[in-house]
Formats: C-alpha cells, structure tokens, sequence
C-alpha cells in the first residue's frame, strides 16, 4: 500500500519538474535573449543539475546503508524518506528564488558597463555561469529524488524493490506529461508564469510534508516486520542470476546512448514538425506531450511483461531492441512527408484544428520510438542497480548526461549541417550500432533486414522543402531558412513558417515613421531583418541603418529578393548583427531616431509576446533619440490581442499615433515621447530624399509617394478605440495573453 504513496509523489514530482524547467526556461528567455545558445545553456544546466543529484544521492544512500548496519533497521529508510521530504521542500523555495536571481544576474550584467565590449562569448559564458549558479541547487535536488525514494523502497518493499527504478520513471515521467498539457495549455493562461510557479511549489511543499509524515509513520512501525521486508531485497550493490554477467561499462554505454538519441531527435522534432504544428505553444505542448506520453507507455509495458521479475539479461535480446527503436527512429521521415494524406496547414495562420493534424502525424511519427526508448532505459537501469540506489544514481546520470550532450550534437552540430532528414539517419545509424557493438550479438538477417528497411525509408520519403522545387535552403542552429519563388511569388519561410511577403506595407514601415520626424533622420534601427526590404528602405534616405536578425541564415539570403540587396549589405552606412532583439537593446548604448519591427508572424507564436509587451517598449524608449519614433507593425488578430498591445503601447508612451495599413489590414503604431506633429500627405511626400521617394512607390504603378501617405493618412484610428475594441490589460512578459488563449477563445466560442 505505501508503495502507492511514493507513485503519487513521483507523479506529482515529474509535473512539477516539467512545469519547473519550462516557466524557468521562460523566465531566463526574457532576462537574457531568446537565443539557441541561451536555451541549450538553460536545458543543458537542468540536465547536468539531475545527473549530479542522482550520482550525489545514490553514494550517499549508500553511506547511510552502511552507517546504520547494527542499528534498528528503521533506521535505513527513514532517513532517505526524511531527506527525500526536505528536497520536495527545497525545491518548492525555487518558485521564489529563481525568478529573484535571474532578476538580479540580468541587472548585474547591465551594470558591468558597455555590454558591448563584451561580446557574444563572453556575454553568454557571464549569463551562462550565473543560470547556472541559480538553478543547479534546485536541479541537484531534482536529481537526488529517484536514489533516496529508492532506497526507501529498498527497505521496505522486499523483492519489488528490484524493479524501483522503472516504478517511479513511469510515474515521473506520467507526470510529466501531465506537467506539460497542465501547464501549457491552463496554468499560464489563468496564472502567469510566477502564479504558475507559486502553484507548483505548493504541491512540492504537499509532497514534502506528506513525505515527512510517513517517515514518522515509518519509525513507529516494528523493526521485525521491516526485517521481513529486508529480507526479501538484494544485498547493497548486488546484481542477481545473468545480470551479473552483464558488461557494467556497455550497460552505462546504452544508457548514454539512449539519452543522447531521444533528446537529440526532440530537438530534430521541433524543426521537423513545425510546418504541421505552427510555432504556438500549443504545438510544442502536444509534440512533448506525445514524446512523453509515449515513453511512459512503453514504460508501463515493460514493467507489465516482466510480471514483477527482472527478466534474465539477454544481450542479443537488447540487441535486436536496439536495433528496432532505430528503425522506430525513421518514422518521423514518413510522419513529416508533405505527401502524406494528412491536409497541410498554414503555420503564419494557426487554426483550431490545425493542432488536431498535427497531432496525428506527430502521434504517427513518435509513438513506437518513444514507446521503444521508454521500456529500454528503464528495463536497463533496472539491470544495472537490481534496487540498488547508489548504482541506479549512477546509472540514471549517464543516462541524463546523455540528455544533456544529445541536444548540442543535434543543434549545434547535426541540423546545420545536414538537416533533419539526415539528422535523423545519423541518430538511427547510432542505435543500430550500439546493437552489435554494446550490447552483443544479432543475427546478421535482422540487422540486414532493418538496414534494408532503413534505406527505403530514406530513399522514398520528402522533406517539406520538397514542395519548393525552385528553393535556396539554407540551415544554421536557429533555423532551416527556405528562400523560394515556386509558387509564382517569393516567400521566405524559417522552419516552414512564412515569414514576410515583397509589399509596399514593409516599406511604410519606414518611410512613415521617418517622414514624420520634426528633422532629418541621423540613424536608423531595424528590428527583425525578413526579406530586407525595411532596411533596404531604410538606406534609401542615405542614413546609418543598424538590422538586428536572430536566425544568422536570413541575411545572407537578401540578394534572392532584392538584386541590389548584396551591394547594400556592403555599403558602409549598413551593419547586420545577428543577436536577440531584445538583448541587443539592452546591450547597446547608442540612440535611434527611428526604430522599427515587424516581429515574425503569427501574432500567437511562442515568444512573440518579447516584442510587443511592457518591457519590450521600456527598452525601445529607452534606446529613442529625443523626438525619435517607434513603429511597431501589427498584423492583426483576435480583438483581445490588439487591445492588450494598443493598451501595453499607450501606457509605456506618452503620443501614440495608429494607422491602418495602405492594403486594408494591420496597424502602424507609432509612438514616441514627443508630440507627432500633424502633417498633410503632400508634407510628408516633400520631406523624403529622392531614392526614398522612388523605393517607396517601387511595386506600384501610377501612384506617387503623396497618393501612398494620403492612403495611409485617411485611415488613422484613434489609440482608445483600439484599445475599446475588447476588454484587456497591457501585455507584459509574465502575461503573455497573445501567446496562451485557448480557454479565452473556447469560452468565448461556448457563450
């Protein structure tokens, strides 16, 4: 029966870990850019935190076996319970700590002086180094869970105590899963991040006292009857019947192997299926919902078939299951084909049904590996300690180090060179080999036949660039970035999502905001580089133009849109720098006259709500000239959405000026601390240099730069009726609105 209360603490523990390193992640996203570098750095830190709690816990339950021989054998499991208790309780004080440390490391960072004589490098080992300083403590305690709950089953639940390891992953790892749908898909939306944490930590304290009471039940119970229970388990350390024959190094092996893979395809994943999914939260919800959902199936499975005994070690066995989940590995090639008969979405304009679609060919694509991995790393951890919590510590750390190197290869190394096709190949390629070479022998037909198989997967399946027969692709660690006119027009699409179009609008963008200034403009920020255009036009008035891009391939692409787009990247007023918006604003000290930014589509994407909230404008105010004008481009959404940035615009400005665009649909903002004159069509015409005046009506014919403003001019909004258009606060970075509405929208559909 007690067993049942160390499931319901590892259920709620995986939900609060997941809930934990996704609201941190977010949290550290907005202190210090939203970059690949900085999200492997925060992933990579939880990752290493696990791995040195568990190593840490297991020698140390080890110690505590052995400092209690010859005592009330209570005493062996109390203790671990009792530490177990204060960890769940530790890590409960994160849900304030972190968020206050994080807080302090970006303003320390601020004050360091010029963070531009810093440098990318040395910028991120400073912010790496103090993510790490912050969230190490709470993610050793993390890890240190699964070795001291083990070591209390150890002493109390006799035989069973073989197989804790896979008893407490599968309930970690269902939590989890509920931790993900939880929390992405209600928490966020009704709480915030930091009333999201403020929760989470509450069920972390009902653990910890929950524990605490059932050590104290547990000292009260007879010693005899705990001694009965001792009886039934392994001796410390011991491996029984085949496993001892086992190769310990080729078992520490697979479980290296089996974490790097499964993290570096999740990684893969992402890319591989946003064209399908979008690039809302939602999508990244369902997708690791389904990764972890999947492998506590095959979890479950696994402990199911083994009917409460370890099964005998059998290498060939292993073998061929290796072999298998490669094979499993291949099927998100067939998952993510455009050809498959599943309709194809349209990721800049998510629908509700979209992620239903989604869903089934993420579900198609992921099920039978994950399930696969979920019953290979249990089933092999389980082998390796036989109960034992100081070797399950170890094991579970390789495995987690793993994690923690799969990612990396796969971001930093595999995609930017080869793309998820054969990202994919290389990780499959790397469990058919651990088969024969780790875990023994397998029948030359079976590996024949699954080589066999593997190649047709390759051969006969599409990418989704596929669909561009005419296409520049280029990959970096940010992005797959596909430049293409193949359907009759140019598209720039990144990870599949339809960035930006060639339209006057992106122009507007500039000319608007410069022909309103009271003088001549001395410099110009372009936020967001797209196709180029804005900061093509940008140049046209012959001023200093800084572009800030996040995805490194974008740039380099100007040249397919724009024929003189190579010639102005050279121009000595021009300067492209590859870095967060957002962090670019904080760490450069010089002043603007005009900044722009056309934040990437669609208004709903993961991390989009940077680039519209509170804090976003307070460093945009900041980096203004006085007199100077920021336009921010909307393109439109829900009325809720366009009412909580209106409202997040007027209140970090004083004068704000809305207009909808020359095509009929979304809205100029402009906002500045001064005044923005009223002028006549003909007036702002006037003021622009002769190249701006020709870029500005480049694609249109028959209408002169005073026909465009005039277009333009006739169809301001006043600032309060956008803001009236729905009932909504000013968005900020902890209340993302735009990015969480899926109980708004269905409630509202419901009344």
């Amino acid at each position: 029966m007690r067993l049942r209360w160390y499931f319901a603490f590892f259920f709620l523990s995986g939900f609060c870990s997941l809930v934990y390193e996704v609201v941190w992640l977010r949290i550290a996203m907005a202190q210090f850019g939203v970059t690949t570098p900085l999200v492997s750095t925060v992933l990579s830190v939880f990752m290493a935190g696990l791995a040195l709690g568990s190593r840490a816990a297991g020698r140390l339950t080890g110690r505590i076996d052995t400092g209690a021989a010859g005592q009330p054998d209570h005493r062996r499991f109390v203790l671990p319970l009792r530490l177990y208790a204060l960890t769940e309780l530790l890590i409960a004080t994160s849900a304030f700590v972190v968020p206050a440390m994080l807080g302090l490391g970006h303003r320390l960072l601020l004050r360091a002086g010029d963070q531009t004589a810093w440098g990318s490098p040395r910028y991120y080992l400073a912010s790496g180094s103090w993510i790490a300083l912050t969230l190490l403590p709470f993610c050793i305690c993390m890890g240190a869970t699964f070795p001291l709950a083990m070591a209390v089953i150890r002493g109390t639940a006799g035989e069973a105590s073989r197989r804790s390891f896979s008893y407490l992953y599968v309930a970690n790892v269902l939590g989890a899963a509920g931790g993900t749908l939880t929390s992405g898909f209600v928490l966020v939306e009704l709480l915030g991040f930091r009333g999201t944490l403020r929760v989470t930590a509450l069920l972390n304290v009902g653990i910890g006292v929950a524990a605490m009471v059932l050590s104290g039940m547990e000292a009260g119970s007879s010693d005899a009857a705990v001694a009965t229970a001792r009886e039934d388990s392994p001796p410390s350390g011991a491996l029984r019947g085949p496993s001892v024959a086992s190769p310990r190094a080729g078992l520490l092996a697979l479980l290296f192997i089996t974490g790097l893979v499964s993290m570096a395809m999740e990684v893969v994943w992402v890319r591989q299926f946003t064209p399908y999914l979008g690039t809302v939260v939602y999508a990244f919800a369902t997708l690791l919902a389904v990764y972890l959902a999947a492998t506590c199936l095959g979890s479950m499975t696994y402990r199911l078939a083994a009917r409460g005994e370890a099964p005998a070690w059998d290498a060939t066995g292993i073998g061929h299951a290796l072999l298998v989940a490669g094979l499993f590995g291949l099927l998100p090639l067939v998952a993510a084909d455009p050809r498959l008969p599943l309709p194809l979405i349209d990721p800049a304009n998510p629908q509700p049904h979209d992620l239903v679609v989604g869903g089934m060919r993420v579900a198609l694509g992921l099920l039978l590996f994950c399930g696969a991995i979920g019953i290979i790393t249990p089933m092999i951890v389980d082998h390796y300690s036989s109960g034992d919590p100081d070797r399950a510590g170890t094991a579970y750390s390789v495995n987690v180090l793993g994690c923690i190197v799969g990612p990396l290869l796969a971001s930093l190394v595999l995609l930017p060179a080869v793309g998820e096709r054969w990202s994919i190949a290389v990780l499959a390629l790397l469990l058919f080999a651990a088969g024969p070479l780790v875990a023994g022998r397998v029948k030359t037909g079976a590996l024949a036949g699954t080589g066999a198989v593997a190649l047709v997967l390759l051969l006969a399946t599409q990418d989704y660039a596929d669909l561009y027969p005419h296409r520049i692709v280029r990959r970096d660690y940010e992005a797959s970035v596909i430049a293409t006119d193949s359907n009759g027009r140019k598209e720039l699409l990144v990870n599949g999502v339809g960035i930006t179009a060639l339209t006057p609008i992106t122009k507007m963008m500039v000319h608007l905001p410069m022909a309103f200034l009271g003088s001549p403009p001395r410099s110009v920020l372009v936020l967001c580089f797209g196709m180029g255009t804005s900061f093509r036009s940008a140049l046209s008035w012959g001023v200093p133009t800084t572009a800030v891009e996040l995805v490194p391939s974008v740039p380099a692409l100007i040249g397919f849109y724009h024929a003189d787009g190579p010639r102005l990247l050279e121009s000595p007023l021009a300067r492209v720098v590859i870095d967060d918006a957002r962090r670019f604003l904080e760490r450069s000290p010089a002043q603007y006259d005009i900044i722009t930014i056309d934040p990437p589509p669609p208004v709903e994407a993961a991390g989009s709500s940077f680039l519209y909230s509170r804090e976003f404008y307070a460093l945009t105010r900041a980096r203004l000239r006085p007199g100077g004008i920021l336009q921010q481009w909307f393109p439109g959404g829900e009325a809720v959405t366009l009412a909580s940035v209106a409202r997040s615009v007027t209140e970090s400005f004083p004068h704000v000026r809305v207009f909808q665009s020359i095509e009929g649909w979304g809205f100029h903002f402009l906002a500045s601390d001064s005044p923005i004159a009223e002028a006549s069509a003909s007036t702002l015409a006037g003021r622009l240099p002769a190249r701006a005046s020709s870029d500005l009506v480049e694609w249109w014919q028959n209408i002169d730069p005073e026909t465009a403003f005039g277009k333009v001019l006739e169809q301001e909004v006043a600032p309060e009726r956008v803001e009236a258009v729905a009932a909504a606060p000013a968005l900020e970075d902890d209340r993302p609105i735009n990015e969480y509405y899926l109980l708004r929208r269905v409630f509202q559909a419901g009344e």
